[in-house]
């Protein structure tokens, strides 16, 4: 923990005062021998940075009820990071049920599915909840690495990282899915490294970066971390949540099934129906067979093709689908691969439709729009639907009107290509 010189407020219970945290302090102080017959005397807080909070003697500091979004009051005495591993062996806190009203402690652990867990990680994220190793959030959760986790997970009470691995099953680093927790516990020294994070997807193909919701200084974060974590990286362990419910949408349905159904790894039939509408939509060149049910790079690459011809960019175009790739998807929206055209109907239909032997409407509308360019020379009858060597010649002679060479000018059409032609 960072040092800092601390800072003194005189905080003090009016006798008069007859709210529950004023009430409280009185008795606390005079069951230590603080307040006098005439009133009580001052307990000195000192307030550190990071939002820990020391109480000099045997003081108690109490804050107003919080307003929806700001931080709860604090739990009965208050005390430093030191002293509160002293006091309960861990350094985020004793376990307890949720603080404040009773309506917001829960009776049992919520069952969830893993976008509820994301969507209630996110929303720490979105309020940037400082981190605090004693303060309580509005949701009566505390403000640290643990009480985020019990959080997202919609546990019923605050644990800790000694205790949080109850809750979950122990899976291995290639089953990570969005909604898993990755947990190091130093039970030797708890105050020494001890961490947990929401694991929120693979960043990287490669599964060396993931996206982590983490609480930590200076407020919750969503970003980018190398697996498993920036330090004691090795001693990290995957959990999932115990109570975690069905992603939804049914192997059938048209719902986003979550993130984690995509992926590296991934096998099910929710990568074909992907695959099946990116071929619909012009993304059929980045697959030289299938779709199929294994994630794979062509369904990476079809599905960043579609995604950047909506025009976004960065962690929104990264290949894997998201609510709105699979809603535009789903239903019709948005423009095609290759073609801006929208729902034109010249998407690229993809490359397995222009090879020997292939008999189909798209040879036949690729050779009309040769001729109309003036790249018909090689047809001796035609065009038609079967792909012949005159088809080949004519694309090849159009590829390298482009300027193009070697490769991208071999005859057989890819999106380019088609784009060009339909232009």
């Amino acid at each position: 923990m960072t040092s800092c010189a601390p800072v003194f407020d005189e905080i003090r219970a009016p006798a008069e005062c007859h709210c529950g945290g004023c009430v409280h302090e009185a008795r606390a102080a005079r069951r230590s021998g603080l307040h006098g017959p005439k009133g009580a005397k001052a307990a000195l807080v000192a307030t550190l940075a990071g939002g820990a909070t020391l109480v000099t003697g045997a003081g108690t500091a109490f804050a107003a009820n919080p307003a929806p979004g700001e931080a709860a009051p604090q739990r009965s005495a208050v005390s430093s990071a030191a002293d509160t591993v002293a006091a309960t062996g861990n350094p985020q806190g004793k376990p307890g049920p949720l603080f404040g009203a009773p309506t917001r402690r829960a009776s049992q652990d919520m069952r969830l599915t893993r976008e509820q867990i994301i969507a209630r990680a996110q929303v720490w994220v979105n309020a940037k909840v400082p981190y605090s190793m004693n303060r309580y959030w509005s949701d009566g959760y505390r403000m640290d690495c643990s009480g985020f986790v019990s959080q997202a997970w919609g546990l019923r009470d605050n644990q800790w990282t000694g205790s949080l691995a109850s809750y979950g099953t122990r899976i291995s680093k290639g089953e990570l899915k969005p909604g898993d927790m990755l947990l190091f516990h130093n039970s030797a020294n708890p105050v020494a490294g001890s961490h947990v994070v929401i694991f929120g997807g693979w960043a990287n193909s490669a599964k060396t970066q993931y996206i982590a919701y983490d609480q930590t200084r200076p407020h919750t974060l969503k970003r980018t971390t190398p697996y498993a974590y920036w330090n004691n990286s090795s001693r990290y362990v995957a959990y999932r949540y115990n109570n975690l419910a069905s992603d939804g949408g049914g192997e059938s349905g048209t719902a986003f099934p979550g993130a984690g159904k995509f992926g590296p790894g991934a096998n099910n039939n929710h990568v074909t129906k992907l695959g099946q509408m990116l071929v619909k939509r012009g993304g059929g060149s980045h697959y030289t067979s299938g779709p199929g049910p294994r994630w794979s790079e062509s369904d990476r690459k079809a599905t960043q093709a579609f995604q950047r011809a909506q025009g976004w960019t960065g962690s929104d175009a990264d290949g894997i689908p998201g609510k709105a790739t699979w809603d535009y998807l789903v239903n019709g929206k948005g423009k095609n691969i290759g073609t801006g055209g929208g729902e034109s109907g010249t998407a690229f239909p993809g490359a397995s439709h222009f090879r020997p032997g292939a008999v189909n409407t798209h040879v036949k509308a690729i050779g009309v729009q040769l001729v109309k360019k003036g790249f018909g020379k090689h047809y001796t009858q035609g065009p038609g639907e079967r792909w012949t060597e005159s088809d080949r010649r004519n694309v090849e002679a159009f590829q390298r009107a482009q300027g193009w060479t070697g490769s991208s000018a071999d005859g057989y059409p890819g999106p380019e290509t088609w784009r060009r032609l339909f232009a």
